[in-house]
């Protein structure tokens, strides 16, 4: 039994892209058994890669969900699962078999987490789209950039990853508390569109309360304040400003070796052009580790902007493990941390279809059967 406070819970994985798959990996980070099901013809998945950090932790199985056999298996895996997540557009799991009503007639106590772009109706229900399409209905695409200048894709992380992957595996983990009262399964039905509106939440209170006045790249929070924002350094890095109160203003100013008497006070909106550039001399003329010596031991709250694979090698994410080495790849590890039930390093990815005959043995076939199976072309 893997290690982790999900230790014992047992999920099927629909093969897909990005945010279900996020959504297991978190899942199995934290100790459920998932088991993948991928296609059983050998390079029918058009992406996807040797140790795809997103694949870790989980066994995966090959089966042809377009055979009544292949869909049957699956049935027969959701009878001892307590989750099945998918990633479909909406209607197809219905299409091949293996939607909620048929899952749930076979055991009514299984959690079906889906995983959308627009959710499971309305109007753009059917329509393809990525995390830029999602985030931007959203609205939290247009606050995202500099001033005068067009909205910036924030990569992919607050559609698919943040307001889709995480949201789902959040529903889920309350789906299976609520089962814990009701003895039944429910449909979490989490979309990409809707996890990326609820990010920005704060955003409306901020907007309500007139603290959100300006237009983008002009506020706060979004580069607009020359205290929240980053900085070239004299070596071509950049730095992290996030001095908001006073006492971490104070320190950077210490830090930055600049009078505190003569400069602008710094929440005084018309005054934010001189001191950015005030602020953009004094830190251009040092190295990026050259200023982040300084400000060690203060709250000046001025970091280093650190590319993801430099991330690993600060001593504070070493000190944390923040980072694990897993199948030779380096990359985040599980998170949160449990003082319990710790959360063990994940596996490497495995080959896909690489698990079928263990699991199919696990569920109760034996060899002939699954000979027969793979005669039938219903698995790999």
């Amino acid at each position: 039994m893997k290690a982790g406070p999900l230790s014992g819970l047992k999920v099927i994985e629909l093969a897909g892209l990005a945010p279900a798959p996020f959504a297991c990996t978190m899942l199995a980070d934290l100790g459920a058994d998932v088991i993948r099901v991928d296609r059983a013809t050998p390079g029918a998945d058009v992406l996807g890669f040797p140790n795809d950090p997103l694949m870790r932790g989980r066994r995966t199985i090959g089966v042809n969900t377009k055979s009544p056999e292949g869909v049957e298996l699956v049935l027969k895996l959701a009878e001892k699962a307590d989750v099945l997540i998918e990633g479909f557009r909406p209607g197809v799991a219905e299409r091949i078999g293996l939607g909620p009503a048929d899952v749930h007639a076979r055991n009514p106590r299984l959690v079906y987490g889906r995983m959308t772009g627009w959710g499971q109706d309305g109007p753009l229900a059917p329509a393809a789209g990525h995390d830029i399409n999602y985030i931007g209905l959203a609205g939290a695409l247009e606050p995202i950039g500099r001033a005068g200048e067009r909205p910036v894709p924030p990569l992919n992380l607050v559609g698919d990853f943040g307001g889709g992957g995480l949201l789902l595996a959040m529903g889920v983990l309350a789906a299976l508390y609520e089962r814990t009262s009701s003895s039944r399964g429910q449909v979490v039905d989490a979309s990409m569109l809707e996890g990326a509106a609820l990010l920005t939440t704060s955003l409306h209170g901020l907007r309500a309360a007139g603290v959100w006045a300006g237009e983008r790249g002009e506020n706060m929070l979004d580069g607009g304040a020359p205290f929240y924002d980053t900085y070239e350094t004299s070596d071509g890095k950049y730095v992290a400003v996030g001095a908001i109160e006073m006492r971490f203003w104070a320190d950077l100013v210490k830090v930055l070796g600049l009078d505190a008497e003569e400069l602008p006070f710094h929440l005084n909106k018309e005054e934010w052009p001189e001191l950015r550039k005030i602020l953009a001399e004094a830190i251009g003329k040092h190295t990026r580790d050259e200023l982040v010596a300084r400000a060690e031991g203060t709250d000046a709250c001025l970091t280093p902007v650190l590319s993801p694979w430099e991330a690993a090698a600060h001593p504070h994410n070493q000190a944390r493990e923040t980072f694990v080495e897993v199948g030779g790849v380096v990359q985040p590890a599980p998170a949160p941390r449990f003082d319990r039930t710790p959360a063990a390093t994940p596996s490497a990815p495995h080959e896909k279809g690489a698990d079928t005959a263990d699991v199919l043995l696990e569920l109760g076939l034996d060899d002939a059967e699954i000979d027969k199976l793979r005669g039938a072309g219903a698995v790999n």
